[in-house]
């Protein structure tokens, strides 16, 4: 049987997603006292909000490609053990899967609406 990681069930990073990101990393910069840098999405940037000693800790997401969907709101990640494992708890339990697993920087994630209508996010690492 293998350990479960120490670190599942936590919040492990967090997306901001609106229309405008260059307007919103600006806002966060300068309430937080955080610095940011642009993330290449391919034709437009997104951007990572850093801590100051440089740790990142978030990303200011626009509204666009597979977030196009999304309204402007944060989305959690949690980190698990298994998104499969996640996802089919998730379906049993009256949840309902808005993305796919899709591999993305050492790792797996999936979206996850709850029976309230709340979303998040399921993170394994790989």
């Amino acid at each position: 049987m293998s350990e479960t990681p120490k670190n599942t069930g936590s919040v492990g990073w967090m997306d901001l997603t609106v229309p405008d990101a260059e307007a919103n990393k600006n806002f966060y910069e300068n309430v937080l006292g955080v610095t940011s840098q642009p993330t290449d999405m391919g034709g437009y940037n997104d951007h990572t909000l850093m801590t100051a000693e440089g740790a990142p800790i978030g990303g200011v997401c626009h509204a666009r490609d597979g977030n196009a969907d999304h309204p402007p709101m944060w989305l959690p990640y949690f980190s698990v053990a298994s998104v499969d494992q996640s996802l089919a708890n998730a379906l049993e339990r009256g949840g309902e899967v808005l993305r796919a697993p899709k591999s993305m920087g050492g790792g797996i994630f999936a979206v996850v609406k709850d029976p309230a209508g709340a979303c998040f996010a399921l993170w394994e690492e790989t």
